[in-house]
């Protein structure tokens, strides 16, 4: 089968739920949001419109960055927030619906309680906090919402750590990757080829799911990389969360053998590795589905899928820096060489911030002199 010469198609975003994108309404055209939002009256107008009104006009933005959030962040963010002041009359007891303009402590305080009485996961409790905390950015509010210690929450239990604890990959575990592996191939070769994209390329779940073997890889020229940072003929693109586009470079044989046996498995060339005739909702619970099947989870092996992107992560600092990264015992590293790598690391992953990388990695082992050094190397 011939490589595709098209240019890369644009896949859907990540997260990318139909029918979320909707357009202004014409009767907003050339008005700001605070003149929008006069029209609704406090006290007068049903809050629930008004919050549909704050989620239309807000809704995709970032809560503390300038940009967009995914869709699947949009429709997570838009369920809570309804849910959030029904609440406030079935599970707390108010009277009457507040506002959302009028969200105040007493709501926030008295929903916490009931989060607790519920006994909700500590990162789900973070997450809501992080909704409200947009909300209140919306209504004018931005410093309403306070860290869980204010709320009596243990900031052990509900502070996010930045950076990772233990080794999350399946190695760690003592699983053999490529063992598993082929038993899943003998269950899905589809799910397993994808499983294999997860661990050579250090993909997210849904992105090994929307990968286009052929559409997806490109020569280096394609790239628009400087010529300096070439490290491979061919290289992946991958678009991910927050629609940020990074290229993979295939350096390795393993990785360049996992494409080729996602490209074995396709029948059109513009076929990405779920099953065409599914959903991609339907082909993330098919691969969650193998995962359970075969003991890949939490509970039974103590890792997850994401597993397979830590390892990738964590293998590819170690090929960096000459040394494991601090979650698998590394010791000190130049501060220089642990920022370099650290920086690859963060850009394979798909994020934007160098220190993203401590979240499969751990915290920089430097010592004092490599500190040192990292300052004159700034």
């Amino acid at each position: 089968m011939k490589t595709n010469s098209r240019q890369p198609a644009d896949p859907i975003s990540p997260g990318r739920i139909l029918g979320t994108d909707m357009p202004r309404r014409q009767e907003w055209a050339g008005k700001s949001p605070q003149e929008i939002l006069a029209r609704y009256k406090p006290g007068k107008s049903d809050p629930m419109q008004v919050l549909g009104v704050l989620i239309e006009l807000f809704n995709m933005r970032h809560t503390a960055r300038e940009k967009t959030v995914s869709h699947k962040t949009r429709q997570e963010r838009a369920y809570f927030l309804r849910r959030f002041f029904r609440d406030l009359q079935r599970k707390v007891g108010f009277r009457a619906m507040p506002d959302p303009r009028n969200l105040g402590q007493k709501h926030v305080q008295a929903m916490v309680r009931v989060w607790q009485r519920e006994r909700l996961a500590p990162a789900t409790i973070q997450s809501y906090l992080s909704f409200l905390r947009g909300l209140a950015s919306w209504i004018g509010k931005p410093g309403l919402i306070f860290p869980p210690a204010n709320y009596g929450l243990s900031l052990e239990e509900y502070e996010r750590h930045e950076y990772a604890r233990r080794d999350k990959s399946w190695t760690a575990q003592g699983l053999d990757v490529e063992a598993k592996l082929e038993e899943v191939a003998a269950f899905d070769p589809r799910v397993a080829a994808s499983m294999r994209l997860m661990h050579t390329l250090a993909l997210r779940r849904k992105e090994s799911v929307m990968f286009k073997p052929f559409e997806h890889v490109v020569p280096f020229e394609r790239t628009g990389l400087s010529a300096e940072s070439r490290r491979a003929d061919e290289y992946v693109w991958v678009k991910g969360k927050g629609g940020r586009v990074r290229w993979i470079a295939l350096e390795t044989p393993q990785q360049r053998a996992a494409v080729d046996l996602a490209r074995s498995l396709i029948e059109n060339q513009d076929d990405h590795m779920g099953n065409p005739a599914h959903s991609l909702k339907r082909n993330l619970r098919r691969l969650d589905y193998a995962l359970e099947k075969f003991g890949i989870t939490r509970k039974q092996a103590g890792v997850t899928g994401h597993g397979l992107r830590h390892g990738n992560l964590n293998d590819y600092y170690e090929s960096l820096s000459g040394t494991p990264s601090p979650v698998r015992g590394g010791g000190p590293v130049q501060a220089k060489t642990d920022h370099v790598a650290r920086l690859a690391v963060a850009a394979r992953a798909g994020h934007s911030r160098v220190r993203s990388a401590g979240a499969y990695l751990g915290s920089s082992s430097t010592g004092k002199a490599s500190r040192q050094g990292h300052r004159l190397a700034k």
